[in-house]
């Protein structure tokens, strides 16, 4: 119904870590910092993309704007201010992510919600998709925390089995994001 123009957002918030100069995959960090912040300390742009549709890249490029001026100011910004950077833009993230949620809920009627994929580990989305549930009558279907793999490990596994059954492309095939499958 809708997809990225850009990044995902579990990239989005990778990129951020690296910015703020945590480990890979930094997302999972930037979750345990927020944990200690203060979601409304920062605020970071909205974009606004028609329909369904999102785009990180612009988030991402404010967020490096954010932390230089910042930085300008105090060469311990990020580490004087990490927990609220991370419950900031976390907050900020995931609430792009629900207000699209919200209105494909809203165009199609659908009251059955599921999220998956690494950011499906995510607390603030967990929580969110939660709350919102409750709110909007909706069922909600979280993954318990073990299964909210990256999607790349879940390719991963796909391409084990496949090589496990001997079965591999010409090295002329091209990557295709968008595959249409089926009619």
């Amino acid at each position: 119904m809708g997809e990225t123009r850009d990044d995902a957002v579990g990239e989005a918030f990778d990129k951020a870590a690296k910015m703020m100069g945590f480990p890979y995959p930094g997302g999972p960090l930037i979750d345990q910092y927020a944990q200690l912040g203060n979601p409304k300390a920062f605020q970071f742009p909205h974009t606004s993309v028609p329909g369904l549709d999102f785009s990180f890249s612009g988030i991402k490029t404010a967020f490096l704007y954010f932390l230089r001026d910042n930085g300008k100011l105090s060469s311990n910004f990020i580490e004087e201010h990490r927990n609220d950077i991370c419950a900031s833009l976390q907050k900020h993230l995931i609430s792009m992510l629900m207000q699209k949620l919200k209105q494909a809920c809203d165009q199609t009627g659908i009251k059955q919600v599921a999220i998956a994929g690494g950011v499906a580990a995510n607390s603030e989305l967990r929580k969110s998709v939660s709350e919102y549930a409750q709110k909007y009558g909706w069922t909600s279907y979280i993954p318990a925390f073990q299964y909210c793999t990256d999607n790349a490990a879940m390719i991963a596994i796909a391409a084990h089995y496949k090589f496990l059954q001997n079965e591999f492309s010409k090295l002329d095939v091209a990557p295709l994001a968008n595959l249409q499958i089926g009619d």
